[in-house]
């Protein structure tokens, strides 16, 4: 039980180091860029302001100059979509190395001769 309580107080410990270094750096973005995701445009209100996220451009969320030059406002989607970019560009994963860009089925081929008949 000894070894669980202290594991449980170094997450609680680095949750809380978390949200308050994201608080700070999240309030400063909110305060200094438009409401606007950078990559869908799509605006948002005090409704919905949980959804717009604070992304580090460089990925190091310790790196926050108070200028806001490592930040950028994304919307959920932008920013998951951002992380699994920058995953699958360290795994080695581009278009250069997948086999086809292009979809090679075609789900209505033929329907205009079955059409005729």
């Amino acid at each position: 039980m000894e070894k669980s309580n202290k594991l449980d107080k170094v997450v609680e410990q680095a949750r809380k180091t978390a949200t308050e270094r994201e608080k700070g750096y999240r309030e400063q973005a909110l305060k200094m860029y438009p409401w606007i995701c950078g990559r869908c445009q799509r605006e948002f209100t005090r409704e919905n302001l949980q959804e717009l996220t604070v992304h580090h451009k460089n990925h190091d969320h310790d790196y926050n100059p108070s200028d806001g030059s490592n930040w950028e406002l994304l919307c959920l989607f932008c920013h998951d979509n951002e992380h699994q970019r920058h995953e699958e560009a360290i795994r080695g994963f581009s278009k250069e190395n997948t086999a086809s860009d292009t979809a090679t089925f075609k789900a209505f081929e033929g329907l205009a001769d079955l059409l005729k008949k």
